[in-house]
């Protein structure tokens, strides 16, 4: 089976006119070819699709149904040049995505807030996964773009800072911490039990505490990767753990959340992280946006 689509139009034209005089002055063209091109279409389709008189032109059966496919073939034929437009300038198709747990409490909202404002008709299609995983994917073109920390981030990534936030403590509720005065300094913490994020799953923010607290020999009673586990143990009263201030959105009973001092040494940063090797279209678009706005989430 071969047709064309002048040819179809050509029926399309005779179905809706009834006349062939009329189709063809529709169409700028004389009877005789269009006679030809609808006879054409007949020969290919083997189906008589018009009753012909040399009064009158009527639809046959099969000519009814395939009017109406008709219609819908010539409807994306139509807009096929302008869907192939719009999805090579990044107006269409999908973002694969790869976020933190603890990005998802801010920067997540405020990413696909961004993508409704640059690309509203492009589809996110969103992974929650450690950096790790994140660079693993992007560099074998899994994910198109992932939020995550930096952190052993390999030189074949290229990363953009798009958070900055301050680290608390997540203690038990009624803890004798939350009677001393606040902030605390962190330096003063070492004697307590600690709920250590994982130094091989969760290096970022293992690396971070370390840096900024004494961790005593005997007082990390528990390491995660995740911080929901984390603040789960913490409501156990198992320990107290270092966590970013943007995890106090999640209001899990028995955790009361306390301010730290000297904040400026115990900045968490979150990255927006992509392979330079990226064909996605809307990479350009998204990035050139990331690198002027960012997520509106840095502090001034």
């Amino acid at each position: 089976m071969s047709y064309t689509l002048d040819q179809v139009r050509c029926f399309v034209a005779v179905a809706e006119e009834l006349h062939f005089g009329h189709a063809a002055e529709r169409l700028n063209m004389t009877q005789p070819p269009l006679s030809r091109q609808i006879q054409k279409l007949e020969k290919s389709l083997g189906v008589v699709l018009l009753d012909r008189t040399n009064r009158s032109v009527r639809l046959t059966a099969g000519g009814e149904a395939f009017l109406e496919n008709a219609h819908r073939l010539l409807t994306l034929a139509d807009e096929a040049p302008s869907a192939a437009l719009r999805a090579a300038e990044g107006e269409t198709g999908l973002l694969r995505l790869g976020f933190t747990t603890t990005s998802s409490f801010d920067a997540l909202n405020a990413f696909l807030a961004l993508m409704d404002r640059v690309a509203p008709d492009v589809t996110v299609d969103m992974h929650e996964l450690v950096t790790r995983d994140q660079v693993r994917m992007l560099q074998e073109h899994q994910l198109d773009l992932s939020l995550g920390r930096p952190s052993g981030i390999p030189e074949d990534i290229h990363t953009l800072q798009v958070l900055e936030e301050d680290l608390v403590l997540a203690v038990p509720a009624g803890h004798e911490l939350t009677r001393r005065p606040l902030p605390l300094d962190p330096e003063d913490l070492g004697g307590q039990a600690l709920i250590m994020h994982s130094p091989l799953t969760a290096q970022y923010f293992h690396h971070l505490v370390t840096r900024i607290a004494p961790i005593r020999e005997g007082r990390v009673v528990h390491q995660a990767s995740q911080v929901l586990t984390i603040l789960s143990l913490v409501r156990a009263r198992r320990g107290i753990a270092f966590v970013p201030a943007s995890t106090q959105q999640v209001h899990l009973s028995g955790v009361t959340y306390l301010p730290l001092h000297d904040t400026t040494r115990t900045k968490v940063e979150l990255h927006a992280l992509w392979s330079p090797t990226n064909t996605n279209p809307i990479m350009a678009k998204l990035l050139s946006h990331l690198k002027q706005t960012g997520l509106g989430l840095m502090s001034p």
